[in-house]
């Protein structure tokens, strides 16, 4: 399916080649809105590797993570060959997770690092990085996932609209900068993966 999706005039397919440490957008565009643009400017802030597909807004062509695979993408496979730790962002909107950001994936000690910093950052949401509280589907558990194919895997960070800026909260927001929500969202992301060693323990870092 990924090769359809990226056969489609309309699609973008983008990587930027840095570190060693990596973030994904592969939702992006008009289908999972913001998520590219977040995950592309903690890229930069970091000198983080960036992939990630943009969608036409009109297009809203959602493949399953688990079925993202590198096999039908030379720039997909070149980006997972080269990080080693990965954050992914996606969107999702779900009755009584408004304004919960869910923290999924295999590298759990991340997770939590990550949490804290995100906690920090966004102390009017709720950062759930406790895997039993957060639903199965949304997890990012799935070995084919690509948060999970790199060496030392990753993060899968679930976001509600309104801290990407999608939500009625921000319909008279003029910009041209991001909401302040998104911004402060980027920052934490920012500030974890420059304090972040996957050398000891995730409790010390935190601290």
């Amino acid at each position: 399916m990924l090769d359809q999706l990226l056969a489609h005039p309309d699609v973008f397919e983008e990587s930027e080649i840095r570190g060693t440490f990596g973030f994904m957008a592969f939702h992006g565009g008009g289908l999972e809105e913001a998520t590219d643009v977040i995950a592309k400017q903690a890229a930069a802030m970091t000198g983080s590797s960036y992939y990630g597909i943009q969608q036409p807004a009109d297009l809203k062509w959602h493949i399953p993570s688990h079925r993202i695979d590198p096999q039908h993408s030379v720039v997909l496979d070149h980006f997972l060959n080269h990080v080693d730790t990965v954050i992914t962002i996606h969107g999702f909107g779900r009755q009584g997770f408004f304004t919960s950001l869910l923290l999924g994936g295999r590298n759990r000690p991340l997770a939590r690092h990550v949490g804290h910093h995100l906690r920090m950052a966004l102390p009017a949401y709720r950062i759930i990085d406790d895997l039993e509280h957060i639903p199965t589907d949304l997890a990012g558990q799935h070995e084919l996932n690509p948060v999970n194919r790199v060496r030392q895997q990753g993060v899968q960070i679930e976001l509600p609209p309104r801290v990407r800026g999608a939500s009625p909260l921000w319909w008279d927001w003029e910009g041209p900068h991001l909401t302040p929500h998104t911004q402060s969202l980027i920052n934490g992301l920012a500030q974890a993966v420059s304090s972040w060693s996957p050398i000891g323990d995730a409790t010390e870092q935190a601290e």
